[in-house]
């Protein structure tokens, strides 16, 4: 196990009608103006957003509002909302939403504060300070809520790229499970994959001995495995969303990857086509993820063998064990269909002619040498080879 260190200060509070105590804790951690960051209409016509603002009123705490992120969210959009905090004066941003709505909050947070353009953390530059965020989740799916991560797509050339500090760390997350039942069966798949995307991008390891990490990430893909089907086939089993919605939080708040090196390839490589295409994050892993795991499976075949046989229930084959490998990534791959989601490029909406465009930014762009690195550093023509595999 590697050195290492850990903070995670979130406030949690976990469970039904939670989101009618949103001001008191804004007031709680400090916030005299917010900025209520959301998403669509659904938001406004379920009643949450009405409920959200009543409270943050109860509470004496003045408020405005910015709708309209949209999945895979866009700096436009952090733009205006940096402008409107400076102007308004907020000093808190209260995030109503999913992992976007969060990605985009924390975007702000960091470029109210900063002389520059916020555009610089997502290319290396460290976030140093930000203002204070809260979210009030209604996916169960980014683990944004309990992160320090950030993903943001520049419309400028469609870049998708990511920024992660501590000081983007959510100061409270309100989580109610009800929030999420109406969510549609494919939107509810994608984020079952999303998070357990996570979990196996923690998995893919350099470091040696890390049981204990190791089998709190078996856990978690257990967890998945067992509630994925029970949500889908009954979206107001309140018990399954409320494990998912926790399962979500855990698998990225980082407990789980601490003493470890991680991957994140698959994410990268999959950034690229929800960038381009304007997929789904998590159906864009549903067919990145196996692709990625066959190509790089040799690098360290007991690895994978280990994770078939204790989540996946495979049969070990030690004169074989890339056999029982391979059984594994494709047992994870039908669970992932069996939810519904997509199997390939063409379910994804994806163009096999873009595969060089793909590619060639994922490597190149926003300064990037040439190649990613994780569990295996992939080259160019490593990465237009595994696009190809998701054909």
């Amino acid at each position: 196990m590697d050195n290492f260190t850990f903070y995670s200060p979130t406030f949690f509070v976990f469970g039904k009608e939670t989101e009618n105590k949103a001001g008191e804790y804004v007031k709680q951690f400090g916030g005299s103006k917010v900025l209520i960051h959301f998403g669509g209409t659904s938001a406004r016509k379920s009643g949450l957003l009405d409920r959200v603002e009543k409270s943050l009123s109860a509470a004496g705490i003045p408020f405005v509002s910015l709708g309209g992120v949209k999945p895979n969210p866009r700096s436009g959009l952090v733009y205006e909302g940096i402008d409107l905090c400076r102007k308004e004066k907020v000093d808190f941003i209260l995030a109503v939403g999913g992992g976007s709505v969060i990605d985009s909050a924390k975007a702000i947070a960091a470029g109210v504060l900063y002389d520059g353009d916020f555009w610089d953390f997502y290319s290396g530059k460290r976030v140093v300070s930000a203002i204070p965020i809260g979210t009030v989740l209604t996916i169960a799916a980014a683990g944004s809520e309990g992160s320090g991560d950030s993903v943001v797509t520049k419309e400028d050339g469609m870049l998708k790229r990511a920024t992660s500090s501590n000081a983007l760390r959510p100061k409270f997350s309100i989580l109610n499970p009800e929030l999420t039942q109406t969510l549609p069966a494919y939107q509810t798949a994608a984020g079952v994959t999303d998070i357990m995307a996570h979990l196996y991008e923690r998995y893919l390891t350099n470091t040696k001995e890390v049981e204990v990490t190791d089998r709190m990430i078996e856990a978690l893909l257990l967890t998945m495995k067992h509630e994925g089907p029970r949500v889908i086939a009954d979206p107001n089993n309140y018990e399954a969303r409320a494990n998912i919605m926790w399962a979500g939080m855990m698998a990225h708040n980082n407990s789980c990857g601490v003493g470890r090196s991680q991957d994140w390839n698959s994410h990268n490589i999959e950034h690229e086509l929800s960038a381009l295409y304007d997929c789904a994050h998590g159906a864009g892993l549903a067919v990145t993820m196996p692709a990625v795991l066959k190509y790089v499976m040799n690098h360290d075949v007991m690895r994978f063998a280990k994770v078939a046989v204790r989540v996946w229930g495979c049969q070990m084959d030690f004169d074989h064990p890339e056999r029982t490998a391979l059984e594994g990534i494709e047992a994870f791959r039908n669970f992932l269909i069996s939810l519904g989601m997509p199997k390939n490029f063409s379910e994804l909406g994806a163009k096999e002619e873009d595969i060089p465009k793909l590619a060639n930014i994922l490597c190149h762009g926003n300064g990037r040498p040439g190649s990613i690195s994780g569990f295996v550093t992939l080259t160019e023509e490593d990465c237009a080879k595994i696009y190809q595999m998701m054909v």
